[in-house]
């Protein structure tokens, strides 16, 4: 009987320990490339916890693998698949960016990059119709009941989706054009007397005619772009829906020390370092006092040939790791440089390439 009674006991002493929570279901809109990368942590993350993450993905995806086991749930939207054209439009991007737009000035850049931009709108718009025209997709979504949507704000429709869907969403991005996300859903001040446009490759020290540049960056990013966007997706977004600040949270995919003394409001946040795990960091600080460098192509460059690499005076591999790899030197397929500098002590003798 005093065994039965302390068997009980016992276990009503676990039970008090015991927390409970409430598992839900997350739909995803993400984009690719870099986006993609980082947004995969934090979804992987949620599939740990219990949570049930479905990805609504494009058969065109260059990085996302919905092929592969996964925790996560992939549905794949159904549209005649281009793959093709995706890849050159991307690589005539990425040419025009490198090669010709440093030649260029301001103005002519912008309409090398308006080019380049309704080339992508009329691929995300077809995207967009493939999910929202499509009564059988949508139905299942809304049958899923899902309790939250999570968006990357760089591919539009997805808060269309959350409307149709009637869910809240949450925005998750590095840095959006002029920031123009971060200052009209994440309230974040953007002052053009130090504050550089994003992407207008400047820094908070500005001349005169860095801050002339500036301010034309702002009007490009802040009332030509928009313009665009207008003309091309006024047939899904009414004035009725105004979906701009509905978002429940702005999550920024950076660290606050890398940008720009601005004061930021609740509803944003940075979440910056994601990527960068561990065994990365020991490796790094493992160079002491010492210098470490790292050569990066980003996330884009896919069509390295073997006499590019060839050329270069430094050695460049690209490949299967070698197994004579030197213990001082690390092969990965993409590197966060700010994360890794943010979470480094030794972060000012690191040179990024």
């Amino acid at each position: 009987m005093v065994a039965k009674e302390w068997i009980s006991a016992i276990v009503l002493l676990q039970l008090c320990y015991t927390g409970c929570g409430l598992c839900g279901k997350v739909l995803v809109w993400p984009c690719d490339m870099s986006h993609w990368l980082n947004l995969k942590i934090v979804l992987e993350e949620l599939t740990e916890r219990g949570h049930e993450v479905t990805v609504l993905v494009s058969p065109e995806s260059f990085i996302i693998d919905y092929s592969k086991a996964s925790t996560l749930k992939f549905e794949v939207v159904p549209m005649p698949p281009n793959r093709e054209k995706a890849e050159k439009t991307l690589n005539d991007f990425l040419d025009v960016a490198t090669n010709v737009m440093p030649t260029l000035s301001v103005w002519q850049s912008a309409m090398k990059l308006q080019e380049f931009f309704l080339q992508v709108t009329e691929n995300l718009k077809l995207l967009c119709e493939s999910v929202i025209y499509n009564q059988s997709l949508m139905k299942k979504l809304q049958e899923t009941k899902y309790d939250v949507m999570v968006i990357d704000p760089v591919v539009p429709c997805g808060e269309l989706i959350a409307e149709l869907l009637t869910v809240p969403f949450v925005y998750t991005l590095r840095v959006s054009i002029g920031n123009t996300v971060e200052k009209y859903c994440g309230k974040l001040p953007v002052p053009l007397s130090y504050v550089p446009v994003a992407l207008a490759g400047l820094t908070d020290r500005m001349t005169f005619l860095q801050r002339v540049k500036n301010v034309m960056f702002f009007i490009l990013s802040n009332f030509w772009i928009p313009q665009m966007d207008t003309q091309v997706w006024n047939q899904f977004y009414s004035e009725a829906l105004d979906y701009v600040g509905k978002q429940k949270f702005v999550l920024i995919r950076s660290i606050g020390n890398f940008e720009f003394l601005v004061h930021t409001y609740l509803i944003l946040s940075f979440v910056g370092g994601l990527l960068c795990k561990p065994e990365m960091e020991e490796f790094v600080q493992s160079s002491g006092e010492r210098w470490c460098w790292w050569f990066s192509l980003g996330s884009m460059v896919k069509n390295l040939t073997d006499e590019k690499p060839i050329s270069l005076p430094q050695p460049l591999y690209k490949g299967k790791k070698p197994a004579t790899l030197g213990a001082n030197t690390q092969l990965y397929d993409w590197i966060p440089q700010n994360d890794l500098l943010g979470k480094t002590e030794g972060k000012k003798n690191c040179t990024a390439e």
